[in-house]
């Protein structure tokens, strides 16, 4: 009975710590985000510019018995597919639509209200990333980096090492339009795990460029200026 009573009031002493601890004894209440935060914008904005990723990465795989190539599009699908997931799930948890509210252009959560039209890697967010030929919203291109449903015909028209190239180039026009946006929301989002997530974006992509550059010079080729 006494071992009992100890382990109550140990029990009950615990919740108290932690009650005052949260401050009035209740747990906070979740903060969801609106459909205009920057934790929504990114969140919709990122899963788009994913799937292109995912869709140039099964392009080349079929153009290319180059492992190296392959290898690296096998993991850029699979890390990106799986992060859409994530993002597309949280605005299902938050309550919110996939698609920005109606008047609202791609990155508008980003400061100054970023206008995609004619902008290359990094407008709207002060950095100097590099930005790829088709990152205009033009030709089916949203956002900085995306290809245009142009470049995605030839990716699927070419072969060998030529489909190699022009998948490393558009790649790296797409991790430089997608870097800045991850740092954006690494600055900006309120969400914790989202911000984390946008940050390992920031790294691994980063990461991926330089291994895309390498990769392009030993096929005598230089990313798009």
């Amino acid at each position: 009975m006494a071992g009992c009573a100890v382990t109550l009031a140990l029990l009950f002493a615990g919740a108290a710590a932690i009650a005052s601890a949260r401050g009035d004894g209740a747990a906070p209440a979740p903060r969801t985000p609106s459909a205009e935060s920057a934790d929504a914008g990114f969140a919709r904005d990122m899963a788009v510019h994913h799937q292109q990723a995912v869709e140039m990465s099964f392009l080349v795989r079929d153009r290319t018995r180059d492992e190296d190539v392959r290898r690296l599009a096998y993991d850029i699908a699979h890390t990106q597919a799986n992060q859409r997931g994530m993002l597309l799930g949280w605005l299902d948890l938050w309550g919110l639509p996939k698609t920005a509210p109606d008047g609202q252009r791609p990155m508008a959560w980003m400061s100054g209200g970023h206008d995609a039209h004619g902008t290359h890697g990094t407008a709207g967010t002060g950095g100097t990333e590099r930005g790829g030929a088709g990152s205009g919203v033009h030709d089916g291109a949203l956002m900085p980096g995306m290809a245009t449903r142009t470049e995605l015909a030839r990716l699927g028209e070419a072969e060998g090492k030529r489909a190699e190239i022009l998948f490393l180039q558009l790649m790296t026009d797409h991790h430089e339009g997608g870097v800045p946006m991850a740092r954006g929301c690494a600055e900006r989002c309120t969400v914790g795990v989202e911000r984390r997530l946008a940050q390992g974006m920031v790294e691994g992509q980063r990461s991926e460029l330089d291994l895309m550059e390498d990769m392009l010079a030993a096929r005598g080729a230089k990313p798009r200026p």
